[in-house]
């Protein structure tokens, strides 16, 4: 096998909660070029739609499912209509996420649930029911989409619950790592530092002294950007890596 051979995932299905906007858009769209099928699972029926008709227009295989990642439930059907469309899932992306600003003392509850609802336990009811069917596979890939936010305070935005919960799925990350390497289910995360999406205002100036001056790249990444490090994660090319936190971020958490 060659180096550029590593990165091959052709014939590989891979699921991208969250998968058809932002960051969950452009790990499809990066997965597809390295030649896997992609099921794009979120709530968003339409939104999910275009974005594959777009992956298939331009020559990928891509389908839109309907997923709300806190109802185990419909993550039981999503992995079977899945598996009958494009085949076994080998590459699981828990991208979904929510983040609300606000000052821990005024944090409503609701908030603080809704928060771990989707990015703690919507996350382990896909890694649960699409790592039971990896280990009776014989193997696959994870990859948590963590944060900079697991490993700092972001400033000047208070986001407790979210900083919480990004720590979470960090230590998730090692815990299902530890426990499925014998079944040959890798298990790792990314950790983005700020990229311009819709959740992420770069460009505000009270938002841009804090998270982009203050970073030994002074710039914020794309989206697109973190796209190879998705497929580095999802193929042959981290044959040797699990548990790990991959930490993209133009330096931010060096200071």
């Amino acid at each position: 096998m060659t180096v550029l051979d590593a990165f091959d995932l052709t014939g590989k299905t891979a699921v991208i909660t969250g998968g058809n906007t932002g960051l969950g858009e452009a790990f499809a769209k990066a997965l597809v070029e390295a030649g896997a099928g992609v099921a794009l699972a979120a709530r968003t029926r339409e939104r999910s739609e275009a974005v594959a008709e777009e992956i298939v227009a331009s020559g990928g295989n891509a389908i839109a499912v309907d997923l709300d990642v806190t109802d185990p439930a419909q993550v039981d059907g999503m992995l079977e209509g899945v598996t009958e469309r494009l085949g076994p899932v080998d590459i699981l992306v828990n991208n979904a996420g929510l983040c609300y600003h606000g000052p821990a003392a005024e944090v409503p509850l609701e908030e603080w649930h809704d928060v771990f609802d989707v990015n703690v336990h919507g996350l382990w009811h896909c890694a649960q029911a699409v790592g039971r069917r990896m280990i009776q596979n014989g193997g696959g890939t994870i990859i948590n989409i963590g944060s900079i936010s697991a490993m700092i305070v972001n400033r000047p935005q208070w986001q407790p619950a979210y900083n919480a919960s990004k720590a979470a799925v960090h230590q998730l990350t090692k815990s299902l790592a530890a426990e499925w390497a014998p079944h040959n289910v890798r298990v790792n995360a990314l950790a983005p530092g700020y990229v311009k999406t819709a959740m992420s205002p770069v460009d505000e100036p009270q938002f841009r002294r804090h998270w982009i001056e203050d970073a030994p790249m002074q710039r914020y990444s794309t989206p697109e950007e973190l796209g190879p490090s998705i497929v580095y994660l999802a193929s042959d090319a981290s044959s040797f890596m699990t548990g790990s936190i991959l930490v993209v971020d133009g330096g931010y958490t060096l200071f």
